[in-house]
Formats: structure tokens, sequence, C-alpha cells
């Protein structure tokens, strides 16, 4: 009989064309936040025809949930597609290839339930919009869409394969100072001047990171300082990100931020508004919880699948994702692999490496490497036990 790995690796396989057609077409049509109503019609017209229960618009109107559930009982092991694009650039964080990866995953998965009848497990392949910006991963949690799940698993491309990378915890805020116009020649006395505050809290902002530790973070834009030079601009907007390794390490930095804000208005004699849900969006991604005994079973997976010997980076982050806040509910992975593209995410060359042959051969081999990290869930009863209570004390520990 067949070793789980190989039934993994020919499920795998035998639908690799298919997998790659269905990921160029959400790469060649990218959407934004919430607007991904192709990709979740391609993905869920997919998995229907490949015989999964699809509960199409699920919670949120481009969000899915797909089933295979087999016997009576048994863990639940989720899986991840995300496929939201990048405003201009399109997927150059590749989540054509974190969809495409997470079908994958289920449908090997699925593959070593078959050729083992007697073994009973649920499948739940989620589809969650939104990761670049709006949380909609976070959205689904309020909605309850991930109870029941045991563990969730996903991989995210990179130019690098790094197994636990830091994800930090990050609020996405905006500041809005409220003056006076006035002429700026005739009476500019009259005038309360909203630039000013707004200029005065970026240039706290660039100070107060000489003070902060090398792994806190802290980005603005200004978005709107004024119409015409001869008028005293009377509002100033100021979108902001606050990033920081843990939950609570965040709060601190939020706080010292907030009073940036407050002095800003006080100097210059503005009013203030600072907000940490922008457009009714949820504003605040955890950093992400490895958990230890998921991530050495995908690691061992991983190496055994991937055709030439892999090198692994050491962890280092910056980013932040929703996926973090999964991460505080069900015990979760979330590695990075290389693609074979020395460019970052979030630029134009990776946009254009993302949907390419090593972009896929990549994908598949972290598909079968969740797959089979599943298939150790469900087999082994232990190692269930172990990672959940590996998660409770992980989160004993950070709080």
């Amino acid at each position: 009989m067949a070793s789980s790995s190989d039934i993994i690796d020919r499920a795998v396989e035998e639908n690799s064309d298919s997998l790659k057609e269905l990921s160029g077409k959400i790469w060649e049509k990218p959407e934004l936040a919430y607007e991904e109503t192709f990709a979740h019609d391609t993905l869920t017209d997919y998995l229907e025809q490949h015989g999964f229960q699809v509960d199409r618009k699920f919670k949120l109107d481009t969000a899915f949930r797909a089933v295979y559930k087999q016997g009576s009982g048994g863990p639940n092991i989720g899986y991840i597609c995300e496929y939201d694009a990048l405003p201009g650039i399109g997927h150059a964080c590749g989540h054509n290839l974190i969809a495409e990866s997470g079908v994958a995953a289920a449908m090997g998965l699925r593959a070593a339930l078959q050729a083992n009848p007697s073994t009973s497990a649920t499948i739940t392949l989620m589809g969650t919009p939104a990761e670049e910006c709006g949380g909609g991963k976070i959205n689904l949690i309020d909605a309850h869409a991930f109870d029941g799940i045991d563990v969730c698993l996903m991989a995210h491309p990179f130019s690098k394969n790094m197994m636990d990378s830091p994800k930090l915890a990050c609020n996405h805020g905006s500041v809005t100072f409220t003056g006076r116009a006035a002429h700026a020649a005739a009476a500019p006395w009259e005038g309360v001047n909203a630039l000013d505050a707004v200029v005065s809290a970026y240039n706290a902002l660039s100070m107060l990171r000489q003070q902060i530790k090398p792994d806190h973070r802290l980005h603005a834009v200004i978005t709107e300082g004024g119409t015409r030079p001869n008028i005293i601009p009377e509002r100033a907007v100021m979108p902001f990100y606050i990033r920081a390794p843990t939950d609570k390490e965040l709060g601190v930095l939020k706080s010292k931020v907030t009073d940036i804000m407050k002095a800003a208005a006080l100097a210059t004699g503005c009013s203030v508004n600072v907000e940490y849900s922008v457009e009714d969006r949820p504003a605040h991604y955890s950093n992400v919880i490895t958990n230890k005994r998921l991530i050495e079973s995908y690691t061992g997976h991983w190496k055994s699948f991937k055709p030439a010997c892999p090198t692994i980076s050491p962890d280092v982050g910056g980013g932040s994702t929703d996926m973090g806040n999964v991460s505080y509910v069900v015990p979760s992975i979330h590695p990075e692999f290389d693609v074979g593209c020395e460019a970052m995410i979030h630029t134009r060359d990776f946009t254009a490496f993302a949907n390419t042959p090593e972009a896929h051969a990549a994908t598949r081999c972290v598909a079968k490497a969740m797959s089979a990290t599943g298939w150790d869930v469900v087999a082994d009863s232990s190692l269930l036990a172990a990672v959940k209570e590996g998660f409770q004390k992980q989160l004993a520990s950070i709080s």
C-alpha cells in the first residue's frame, strides 16, 4: 500500500495543470479587498467541480467555505485561501499562490483520507478576502467562522524559506486635524493651521523611532494638507500604521502615538480625531503565534517533498497579517516559501514572478507539506493533544 506522502504527492501532481490554471486566472484579474468576486467565483466553481461541499459568500460576500467530511468525528483540519491583490501592482504579494496552495493542500489531504476510509476527519478550506487591507479573517472570526476547526495551516510566497518568520501585531489608524481657514497673506493670524499640526505629528513620529525597539515599526503618509497656498489649511489627514512583536507591546506604542497626535493639536490650536478603525474595517492585526509542534511536522514534510536540498533562512520579520488573529483562536502556522525570485514582495518584479513555473512548483511543494501535516494530526491523536497543549501555553506566555 502506498504511503500517505506518496498518495498526497500523486494527488497534487495529478491536478497540477488545473491548479496552475486556477492560480493564473486569479493572477490575471487582480481584485482589491472585499471586491474579489471573480476570485471567489473561480475558486468556488473549481472546488465544487472537484467534489467539495461549498458555502459561497460564507459570512462575507467574497468569502467561502469548502468542506470534505469523512466518517463521524475526528479532527477538523483547516486550510486558508487568500486572493486579494494590491492597488496598482496586482498580485505583488502572491495571493494567487496562497489560493493555489490552500486548494492543493485540501485535495492532497482528502486523497489520503479516501485511501484510509475507516479514518474520520473533516477538511475545512476557508476562503478569506481582504488580507491586504481590511482584515477579512478578523470579520470571519467575529462571525464564528473558525469555530470547530482544530488547526489552521497556510503558507505565504516570499523570496526566502522561513518557517517561523515573526509577523508583527499592527494597528491601522488615521488622524484628522481640524483648524480654521484664513487668507494666508491678508490675515494669517485668523487661521488655525491644520497642516502645521499634521507636519508636527509626522516629525514627532520620526523622532519617536529613535526611542523605540528595533522590532517596532511606525509608518505614516499625509493624504490631505490643504487645497491652495493662499488658504491656511483647515483640514489635514494622516493615515498611519503601528507595529510591534506582540499585542501587549503594541498597546504601549499605541499610547505613545496617540499622545503625539494630541500634543500636535495642542501646539497648533487644532482639534484632533484619532481613529483606530478606518472605513468600518478592523484595524488591529495580531502577531502570528506559530504552533511549535505543527511547524515541526510541516518542516519535516516540506524538506522531504522539496526536490533539491532546501535552504532555510533565519527567521526575520517585519510585516503583519490577519492570520495572526486566527493564530490567537486556533493553533496555526504561517511559513514562508521561496518562489525563486530575489525581489521582495509588494514589488512589480514579484508580481511578474507570481505566475511562473518556478512559483507554481514551489507552491505545490508547500501544499503537499501542509497536506501531510494535516494527515499527521488526523492519524496521531497524541500530536493533536500536544498541539493544543502548546497552544494554550503560548497564549499564557504572552498574555
